[in-house]
């Protein structure tokens, strides 16, 4: 009998898992399970030109390489359960599957506000379906839009909704400035600035305390006591790990799904996590597990579970050096573009403009313990070559940080 391994996700993850499996020579049984009925397609578009019709859906989907010609796809139906013990794992139709490994690859899904009022003109952006939906309404003539958070996802959409035609675009969020987070009040004030220039409005400092209208959404009142005009309402409000198929295995969820510095879940060597929903500690930086939703961590940790999974199943597979990704990220709003390599929200206590000016082209570097560990370029097409000369600099000889633990 063959053994065979199970990943859990269709999504880019899980794609790029089957692939890598196959590159670090694994050429036994694979099978990739998927909640959407779709191939994996890429998601980055779903907030920009695909949504304001620059680029079709249908273009979105990625083309598997030749060496996973081979592989089963299951899609359409959510993984239910599993227990890790017997090595199964439990589907929505019913089905029961067996496997020697498994690659959890589940991804995320968007977080919704809990307020009262309709649901109607309420949408979110993760997939194909969402986009379509959304789509249909910003192109109507004259729609009032509400955008509830401010980070990539909702900054993105924002700007998108602009170009469209709509009417009025307003962000609200309860953080002092857009992209806070992730950015610090440097960058990300000057990022306010461009997106009000363009015609965006901003609520800030202030939750949504619900939502008026009877059957539809027709505006959204905040915590303050001020009420929004909306016709649409966007939420981007975050994201939740899709982990619940896992409960009752004592694993670590709180975040994801907790693995160690190999990917390796629960102590686990035949069960690994890529993409969104693996929190693992970076040996670039320190020992801390966090997950990271850029758009390169599913190749990057696909890649290195792969050798790793495939060394457990072959037997023949050494202990690997601690995984250490270089993040990337970039976001495109109206006509400029935020560009980072490495890890700035670590560095956010010691921030410092390397190049240019925060009220027009900036490179921005990102320090901890007087070391650069990320740089983030804002500005025109120009910025994002710039940033990639820090490349070098930021995937130096791995040194370690102080860990934060100790």
């Amino acid at each position: 009998m063959h053994t065979s391994v199970l990943v859990a996700g269709a999504s880019l993850a899980g794609l790029r898992a089957a692939e890598q499996l196959r590159a670090a020579g694994w050429t036994g049984p694979v099978t990739v399970i998927g909640a959407e009925p779709h191939m994996p397609y890429n998601r980055p578009p779903l907030s920009k030109e695909a949504l304001a019709g620059k680029a079709s859906f249908e273009s979105l989907a990625f083309r598997p390489r030749a060496s996973v010609a081979d592989v089963h796809w299951r899609l359409g139906t959510p993984l239910t359960a599993a227990d890790l013990d017997r090595r199964t794992v439990e589907l929505a139709d019913g089905a029961r599957l067996s496997y020697d490994a498994l690659v959890v690859a589940t991804g995320t899904r968007p977080r919704r506000l809990r307020c009262p009022g309709p649901l109607a003109g309420r949408h979110t952006v993760r997939t194909v379906d969402d986009a379509r939906a959304l789509q249909r309404e910003l192109t109507r003539p004259g729609a009032h839009v509400v955008v509830v958070g401010g980070g990539f996802i909702g900054c993105e959409v924002a700007a998108t909704a602009l170009a469209l035609g709509a009417a009025s675009v307003t962000v609200v969020d309860p953080l002092p400035l857009p992209m806070v987070g992730p950015l610090g009040p440097l960058l990300a004030g000057a990022l306010l600035k461009r997106h009000e220039r363009r015609g965006v409005r901003f609520a800030l400092g202030a939750g949504v305390a619900g939502f008026e209208g009877d059957e539809r959404v027709t505006g959204v009142a905040l915590a303050d006591g001020t009420v929004l005009a909306a016709d649409v309402v966007v939420e981007a409000v975050g994201s939740v790990a899709n982990t619940e198929w896992l409960d009752g295995n004592g694993l670590d969820l709180s975040d994801g799904v907790l693995t160690d510095g190999q990917l390796r879940v629960g102590g686990r060597a035949e069960v690994v996590a890529v993409g969104d929903v693996a929190r693992f500690p970076n040996a670039r930086y320190d020992d801390v597990p966090r997950r990271v939703e850029h758009w390169s961590m599913p190749a990057d940790t696909a890649r290195h579970a792969a050798r790793v999974l495939a060394g457990q199943l072959s037997g023949t597979g050494a202990e690997l050096e601690p995984f250490s990704p270089l993040p990337t990220f970039w976001s495109d709003q109206h006509d400029f573009r935020l560009q980072s390599f490495g890890a700035p929200s670590l560095g956010l206590g010691d921030v410092r403009v390397l190049d240019g000016d925060p009220d027009g082209d900036v490179l921005v570097g990102y320090h901890r313990e007087e070391r650069l560990v990320g740089v983030v370029g804002l500005g025109g097409a120009e910025v994002a070559a710039r940033v990639a000369r820090f490349r070098a600099e930021l995937t130096q000889r791995v040194r370690p940080l102080r860990s934060s633990l100790s």
